[in-house]
């Protein structure tokens, strides 16, 4: 449940460092974990924020907040695209 470049980054990996804390953590599974619970969206929609390890790991792991994606959520919030409604 990612876009194929994430999951590119992601490969086999089920863990990752947390870049706060230092301790590695298992990446976000959505299958069995809700989203809301560990990410949300930046003021602008344009970023993802951590707001647990298992979060920050995952985006750091699968540098979900690269430019080139910043760039087209900043385009698909202008659209109202974006961001996603996330139960």
């Amino acid at each position: 449940m990612s876009c194929p470049s994430c999951n590119r980054y992601k490969a086999s990996r089920q863990t990752a460092i947390d870049p706060n804390t230092k301790q590695e953590v298992p990446l976000f599974h959505p299958q069995q974990q809700l989203w809301a619970e560990h990410f949300v969206w930046s003021e602008d929609g344009t970023e993802i924020i951590g707001l647990t390890s298992i979060g920050k790991a995952t985006i750091s792991a699968l540098k979900m907040n690269r430019p080139q994606l910043t760039r087209v959520r900043k385009m698909w919030v202008k659209l109202n695209e974006h961001p996603p409604k996330i139960d």
